[in-house]
């Protein structure tokens, strides 16, 4: 059962995939998926290796930017940058819930500057709250 949540016309955001919905996925247009979760977190869910096979597939691009524990860092921050440069059309990305594809996003839009109400109001309309992320939203627009 999909879940793609757009947060832009070019990005969506969606809790774990599963094998039926990298077809879908192509159906509905993206060009690229990206995992943000960690193989092993979940055993019993589809790990990269069977996302980026069933993308293969489909003929859609795959990436990982695994992000765990740990928090976010500016190298993943730069490879979703690039990743999302590089796309040649609309980009999902999942994680567990499609939390921390959000957060990625949203920490990236606002060091690139972006208005960060806007950003917030984007994540809010599709179900994440960003309001403990906005401290280091602002951090991160500052250093522009």
């Amino acid at each position: 059962m999909t879940d793609f949540r757009p947060l832009t016309a070019g990005y969506s955001v969606s809790p774990q995939i599963s094998l039926e919905d990298v077809a879908a996925a192509k159906a509905a247009g993206y060009a690229l998926v990206i995992n943000n979760r960690p193989d092993g977190e979940d055993p019993a869910a589809p790990q990269g290796a069977d996302i980026a096979h069933a993308c293969a597939a489909e003929g859609l691009a795959y990436a990982a930017i695994p992000v765990g524990h740990a928090g976010f860092s500016h190298a993943q921050l730069d490879a979703l940058d690039t990743l999302l440069g590089d796309a040649t059309g609309p980009v999902l990305a999942y994680c567990r819930s499609g939390t921390r594809s959000t957060h990625l996003w949203a920490l990236a839009r606002a060091r690139a500057g972006d208005d960060l109400d806007a950003i917030c109001n984007a994540a809010a309309a599709r179900g994440y709250d960003l309001s403990a992320l906005r401290p280091m939203m602002d951090a991160l627009a500052g250093t522009r």
